[in-house]
């Protein structure tokens, strides 16, 4: 694998960030490295993420955020961060592990392809593939994915799926400089700045420069933060996102 720089953002997450998974990750990899990012906490992360720091301090950065901004602001100081290294790969992935480290390997080798510039998870149920989720939030993922789809103008399977990998560029780098204008759909939002860098001759095509792999592993993890009221919230977030980027007007 290429050297990479896993983002992981944590809000309240001493009960169930799998430290002793990070560590057996590094061990397994001398290629990669974590950036974490606490995102003003009010539990025990921040001294676990420092005690992580202060155990292999050349795998392990630290980002502490004075209070809590949310995790789409968490990813992209995160991000920011990790971009600013010398790993040649960058990525995020969600704090309780639903996608295995495991499948960072899989997601690398599409950076083969010299025109690919993001490659996401994409929790699809096939055979020989094992992806446990549950029927609700599977068929609201459906519908959610189809009107991200008509927003974007692109045919996307899995926005939301918490496991994205970028090739270290200064077009990368970009997408992450301005805060994002959302908070649950913030993965929407990178995808039309994405597109708007495409149209603007930055990148190659989306079709060209993005990658869905569909995950070998995936599983719903107890504990998350959305509340019930977050399906509300991602409907008003998706309009403002019509609003603000409306297909064929990326330039």
């Amino acid at each position: 694998m290429q050297s990479t720089v896993v983002v992981i953002p944590c809000y309240n997450e001493a009960a169930r960030l799998d430290a002793d998974a990070l560590l057996e990750a590094t061990r397994a990899s001398a290629m990669l490295s974590f950036t974490l990012v606490d995102d003003g906490s009010s539990d025990g992360t921040r001294e676990l993420l420092e005690t992580l720091r202060a155990r292999e301090p050349r795998r392990f950065s630290v980002v502490s955020l004075p209070q809590n901004q949310g995790k789409a602001e968490a990813v992209r100081q995160g991000m920011l961060a990790a971009f600013a290294g010398s790993a040649t790969l960058v990525g995020y992935f969600d704090a309780d592990l639903a996608t295995p480290l495991s499948e960072l390997e899989p997601m690398a080798a599409y950076f083969d392809d010299p025109n690919v510039e993001l490659v996401m998870g994409s929790r699809v149920k096939l055979l020989g593939r094992n992806v446990s989720r549950s029927p609700l939030r599977h068929y609201l993922g459906r519908v959610f994915a189809s009107t991200a789809s008509m927003i974007l103008g692109l045919e996307v399977y899995d926005t939301q799926c918490g496991a994205k990998l970028f090739r270290n560029t200064p077009s990368m780098r970009s997408l992450f400089e301005e805060p994002f204008s959302v908070t649950w759909t913030f993965d929407v939002e990178l995808l039309a700045r994405l597109s708007a860098l495409a149209a603007r001759g930055s990148i190659p095509a989306p079709e060209r420069s993005v990658v869905e792999y569909p995950l070998r592993h995936w599983r719903d993890v107890s504990g998350s933060k959305l509340r019930p009221d977050a399906a509300v919230r991602a409907v008003g977030e998706l309009a403002r996102l019509w609003h603000k980027y409306p297909p064929g007007r990326r330039d």
